[in-house]
């Protein structure tokens, strides 16, 4: 016997084409937004599934810079470490994904050892991590001193007391390892800056420095001004040196006028003490000389009191007659 096929409740069938037609309807809608993106990264070998997509436009994630990131990062051989949930998480702390992937490439061409990690933590510290790695292959100059503090040379005395005005080329690259925590270029200028005008005032003579400046940047280079920095130093070139004034000479002449305005107040002092004594043996003199005075006229006194005691008589032939 032919059994007879089942029928489904009216009810059962609208609500499965209700549903039905909501699936259908959200898959177009996500073929409709992100099926550019979804083709793209799967022909690209950098497969992204619908659902990640969908994800990132629930968590405020711009899905096409992710995709396209990580399309880059998979052509050019360095996606294996950036996952589209590290990207994305990368892009939700705030960091420049795109700028990231584009230094990550450019380390891998020049050979350089920077992994992903490394890389987002540079991004997230506030360097530039592509100008870092462009540094690490094409090394800049830094001028020092730096043109924008308002001076252009760099003044040192040798031991002669001459003044030597130089200006130095600093050559640099970026120091990968230590650019997280490490100095600026302030610090390279100022170390260098300080290195120069020691290893002038250790010269004899400026003549030295003038016959051989490669001698300033042996010394300085031997320093390790680079150390805790984020840089590493290639070369200091000495690029200008010009001779200033004698500095040493107008010490001397300082210091002699000096001496002089000294010797001569002491010299007035002296005077000035020789006039005092002089006048204190004047009222000495005359304070003496009253003195004599007053036991002068308490002779005759003295003498006439011993007449009336007979203590004192006259001499036979010095008899006066009696009054």
């Amino acid at each position: 016997m032919n059994q007879a096929p089942v029928q489904l409740p009216l009810p059962v069938l609208f609500v499965g084409g209700i549903a039905l037609g909501l699936f259908a309807l959200t898959l177009l809608l996500l073929i409709f937004n992100y099926g550019q993106l979804w083709f793209q990264a799967f022909w690209s070998k950098a497969p992204v599934t619908f659902l990640e997509l969908l994800g990132m436009s629930l968590r405020k994630v711009n899905a096409r810079t992710i995709v396209q990131a990580k399309i880059m990062a998979t052509q050019a051989g360095v996606g294996r470490d950036a996952s589209v949930r590290r990207l994305e998480a990368h892009y939700l702390a705030g960091g420049d994904v795109p700028r990231v992937i584009r230094a990550l490439i450019a380390a891998h061409r020049a050979d350089l050892d920077l992994d992903f990690d490394r890389a987002c933590a540079i991004d997230l510290a506030g360097r530039d991590v592509l100008d870092a790695v462009q540094t690490s292959v094409n090394p800049k100059v830094i001028d020092c001193p730096d043109s924008a503090s308002g001076k252009s040379t760099l003044s040192a005395v040798a031991r002669n007391g001459v003044e030597l005005k130089i200006r130095a080329r600093v050559t640099v690259r970026t120091n990968l390892q230590q650019l997280i925590g490490g100095a600026t270029e302030e610090t390279i200028i100022a170390r260098v800056g300080e290195g120069i005008i020691t290893s002038i005032g250790s010269a004899e003579s400026h003549f030295e420095v003038m016959e051989h400046p490669d001698t300033i940047s042996k010394a300085v280079l031997q320093r390790g001004l680079d150390a805790q920095t984020a840089f590493q130093i290639v070369s200091i070139d000495i690029a200008d040196i010009e001779v200033g004034e004698n500095i040493g000479a107008r010490l001397q002449a300082d210091q002699a006028e000096a001496d002089t305005r000294v010797a001569r107040a002491k010299a007035e002092e002296r005077r000035a003490f020789a006039i005092a004594r002089e006048q204190e043996m004047k009222a000495s003199t005359a304070e003496n000389r009253t003195r004599v005075l007053q036991a002068e006229s308490l002779v005759p006194k003295a003498m006439g009191e011993a007449f009336r005691a007979g203590r004192m008589t006259t001499a036979p032939g010095n008899a006066r007659p009696p009054a």
